[in-house]
């Protein structure tokens, strides 16, 4: 079978490079993909927004299953497109994604299904908006209702924090159209962590628990970033919040969109903060998590195709299971100086030979491209450094490891991944 991969990023290379593991596989394509991609798959030079053009390079190549990484294909309709096409195509469809695309529909949702999140309000005016914070009595988040990349969620302190996120969404539109409506919530206390699954609409399949690093420095200081690293499993999330998950947050979200004509189909990720009362959502993605991907698929031992397979096609997971390797996986992500902000593009890319040379090291490019034979930087995260090891400590040693070996003008990481981890080891 061939797979396209549809998406550019870190996330999309470690699927490249687990498909292609598979033996169903015989060639994985990626739209467009990236320089550091090209070492696993064939690069397209297809955008991943350019639906009509990847349905036709589908119909032409005879690609036996599409896999979408990002969201705002998704978002676009590219499953209802291909669905109508009778192409294979894993991915929820344009009215299950409103999930992620709009935070207001989501809480909506968890609402009426009574799954566990912060108090909110959702306002289209800044006025109102203004009014309702002025009179709050608790610390608030900010967010834009729409897809801004991972990055509309401003986290307050203050009524002032609070007001002047807000005119930073709303009335500057730092995120775009995605901040013409905005979800006001209650902050919520406690540790964040990743709930991935898997859903053919009806049944879900965990993946192994993961914990993101979203602000851009050390000891979560500094503006929200589409991620600067991550690891697997979560000790903040242990077997019996994992329950609790599937039984209070998943199952019922899913019976919910079932009511409303929804059957979903895809990634279903819940974005946790786990309180003194358990695990309480704080959003929900449509899609893999972007760098959780990374640690995720190096510690998968299953062949993960059939599963995406069977679900594309609308056929049933139940009873289905993946197995992973015991010890843990740290991806540390390395970013261009600037990042969330503005950075050059065009930095020569050192060591990654050396890197990828360490025994369970497979560095994952996010922002790179191959200019005159040389690897470059193209974006903010630049790559994603990932380890795989027999304990957290050494884990996490040896991704520090591997991002040492590697260099390029104005590389800024984070030197805590995995720090609150090592906190609850016994």
């Amino acid at each position: 079978m061939k797979v396209l991969v549809v998406g550019s990023g870190g996330r999309e290379h470690a699927l490249c490079w687990k498909i292609a593991q598979s033996s169903l596989v015989g060639e994985v394509f990626c739209a467009p993909g990236n320089g550091g991609i090209a070492s696993d798959a064939v690069c397209v030079d297809i955008g991943s927004n350019d639906i009509p053009g990847l349905t036709k390079f589908v119909k032409d190549n005879g690609i036996g299953l599409t896999v979408v990484g990002p969201e705002a294909p998704l978002a676009a309709g590219i499953v209802d497109a291909f669905r109508s096409e009778r192409l294979p195509i894993f991915g929820p469809d344009m009215r299950a994604s409103r999930l992620e695309g709009s935070k207001a529909f989501a809480k909506e949702m968890m609402r009426r299904a009574a799954v566990p999140t912060a108090r909110f309000r959702v306002f289209t005016e800044a006025g109102a908006a203004r009014s309702f914070i002025t009179g709050a009595d608790s610390p608030l988040v900010i967010k834009a209702d729409g897809l801004a990349a991972g990055k509309g969620v401003i986290v307050t302190s203050s009524k002032e924090e609070a007001l002047s996120a807000l005119d930073e969404i709303m009335v500057s539109r730092a995120f775009g159209e995605a901040g013409a409506s905005v979800v006001v919530e209650e902050r919520l206390e406690g540790e964040e962590a990743s709930f991935i699954a898997i859903c053919d609409g009806e049944h879900i399949v965990p993946l192994a628990s993961s914990q993101d690093h979203k602000p851009a420095f050390d000891n979560d200081r500094g503006p929200n970033t589409g991620g600067m690293g991550a690891y697997s499993p979560a000790p903040v999330l242990d077997q019996a919040a994992c329950e609790q998950v599937m039984e209070k947050v998943l199952y019922p979200l899913v019976r919910v969109l079932q009511q409303e004509g929804i059957i979903y189909r895809g990634v279903l990720y819940a974005g946790l903060m786990m309180t003194e009362n358990g695990p309480y959502v704080l959003e929900f993605n449509a899609r893999m998590g972007d760098p959780e991907t990374q640690p995720l698929l190096m510690r998968l031992k299953s062949d993960m195709v059939p599963l995406l397979a069977e679900t594309a096609q609308g056929g049933s997971i139940r009873d289905r299971e993946l197995s992973w390797q015991e010890g843990p996986s740290v991806c540390v992500v390395m970013a261009s100086g600037g990042y969330p902000g503005g950075y050059e593009k065009g930095r020569v890319i050192e060591g990654l030979g050396d890197a990828e040379n360490i025994p369970g090291v497979k560095v994952f490019h996010a922002g790179t491209r191959l200019a005159d034979g040389r690897m470059v930087t193209s974006g903010g995260r630049v790559l994603g450094v990932t380890a795989l090891g027999e304990n957290l400590p050494q884990t996490i040693d040896k991704a520090y490891a591997a991002v040492s070996r590697i260099s390029f003008e104005g590389a800024h990481f984070r030197k805590d991944i995995g720090h609150k981890a090592l906190k609850r080891l016994p």
